[in-house]
């Protein structure tokens, strides 16, 4: 007999923007995320026997996302996924899991003759910031927190050699070389048991954020890298020493080459004979 294994179902894509005006200094704040909701527990009736009743429907979720970001505040991202994520299990009691995914998009204040403008905002790249809950019945609140695709390059500072070259290699041992990648780095926070206890550690998320960055750059910037994934174990220690309640971190640096092209084949001569 077949039977089902495991089941997720939920919303993905859903575009939220929040703004915020302080009323005495004309200054607003933007927020734009994309978020995915995803539910486990027990909708296996649903698959095997047609049984609507127990589902959640999609676009509850997505209203229900629209009106959690209005009644509660989306900054951190941390504690407005754990809230979103934190309703749904709490809410439904056969929802046994709350998977919720933020992609928060960068907007940066303009500044007009040298002042901070009050409500006009630019896209001044491609880098996220992104958060992943998970709240479980019985098992507390998970978080990871990340920044993704934040593209860096220098120029020099980078090289690899030392590698294994047996019959198979061609790649030749260099000593410098331009270093450029798409940087995908996490965190994983030491399991909350509550969503009280996430809200009490709501500075640290914005914190650790800002310092997973800085050393980020800073690394990426001044290590004399002998490999990426040297370089990358650097930052990783780092960032599980700046903040305690971390308890992994994970990097994804691809490299993006630059390849010198070889001159051998101009004929230099020529221009030097005219």
């Amino acid at each position: 007999m077949p039977h089902l294994a495991a089941a997720r179902y939920g919303k993905d894509n859903i575009r939220v923007y929040k703004v915020e005006r302080d009323e005495k200094t004309g200054m607003q704040d933007v927020t734009e995320m994309t978020v995915r909701v995803l539910l486990e527990g027990d909708i296996d009736p649903s698959y095997t026997t047609a049984d609507n009743s127990v589902i959640v429907p999609t676009d509850t979720m997505k209203q229900t996302t629209y009106l959690m970001a209005k009644q509660h505040p989306v900054n951190p991202p941390e504690l407005y996924a754990s809230i979103l994520a934190s309703h749904f299990t709490d809410t439904y009691k056969h929802i046994h899991s709350a998977h919720v995914k933020v992609v928060q998009h960068r907007w940066t204040r303009m500044a007009v003759d040298g002042e901070p403008h009050p409500h006009s905002f630019m896209r001044d790249g491609a880098e996220t910031r992104n958060v992943e809950v998970v709240s479980k019945e019985g098992h507390g609140i998970t978080i990871r927190s990340a920044i993704v695709g934040l593209l860096v390059l220098k120029s020099t500072g980078s090289a690899f050699h030392g590698f294994i070259q047996d019959e198979y290699t061609i790649l030749k041992p260099v000593n410098d070389r331009i270093m450029s990648t798409e940087v995908d780095c996490g965190w994983t926070w030491k399991t909350f048991k509550d969503l009280d206890n996430v809200q009490s550690a709501v500075p640290k998320f914005d914190e650790t954020w800002k310092a997973a960055r800085e050393i980020t750059l800073k690394t990426f910037a001044t290590d004399s890298s002998a490999s990426v994934q040297n370089t990358m174990y650097k930052m990783c220690d780092q960032i599980l020493t700046a903040e305690k309640n971390v308890d992994a971190v994970d990097y994804a640096l691809p490299n993006k080459h630059y390849f010198e092209i070889g001159e051998w084949w101009y004929p230099w001569h020529a221009i030097d004979d005219c």
